[in-house]
């Protein structure tokens, strides 16, 4: 996966649009997040899991109060993520459930959660519909929401969870993570040609 573009906008602590250009902060290869704590840089990562999957790490997710104190009342909150996933190029909007101020009368309305995905390559039909991108992005990352945050992210503590682990675990998501597959397959091979080689011998 290689993330292009991210604009956040009344999301955590940014009230206004941020846009973060990774292609350019990523032209030498390497690139740092760093900041004052409050700065910002949980968020940033916060807003590309939640493009992804409609989610963020941790504790942050129960809350659901992803939209931005400082934002305007009637600000809708947003994030949108341009990324290559799979060598296909994409865009994926989302916008978190949250209230703002009734129209008419007083009180707050809910507004609910969307999402959107567009193909920027023009490689299938754009996708509107929550449940229709979060298949898509985890069909094209091989990744659940969890596993993502746990290896990808390695949000705060959590790495240490994933270390402490029960082997089986940690063993079935990084098979799954790296494909690992063929070589449990070669790995079975070479032990029934043992097995065959050993009861040859033995007849012999």
């Amino acid at each position: 996966m290689r993330l292009h573009r991210l604009r956040i906008k009344a999301f955590g602590p940014f009230a206004d649009e941020v846009v973060i250009d990774f292609d350019e902060l990523g032209a030498d290869g390497l690139f740092l997040l760093h900041g004052q704590t409050g700065a910002g840089k949980t968020t940033v990562l916060d807003a590309v899991a939640f493009a992804l999957y409609g989610r963020v790490p941790g504790a942050r997710d129960t809350t659901r109060r992803l939209r931005s104190d400082h934002a305007a009342p009637d600000q809708a909150p947003e994030v949108e993520l341009e990324a290559t996933i799979g060598s296909r190029r994409l865009r994926i909007t989302r916008t978190p459930e949250y209230e703002r101020p009734k129209k008419r009368g007083e009180g707050m309305r809910k507004i609910n959660a969307t999402a959107s995905l567009a193909w920027l390559d023009g490689s299938g039909p754009d996708l509107t519909r929550i449940p229709d991108v979060g298949e898509a992005v985890v069909r094209l990352l091989g990744m659940s929401a969890d596993q993502f945050f746990q290896v990808v992210l390695l949000p705060q503590g959590d790495f240490a969870r994933f270390l402490r682990a029960h082997p089986d675990e940690r063993e079935a998501l990084l098979e799954k993570l790296f494909d690992t597959e063929r070589f449990g397959d070669i790995e079975n091979w070479l032990r029934d040609r043992a097995r065959e080689s050993a009861t040859r011998l033995a007849e012999h």
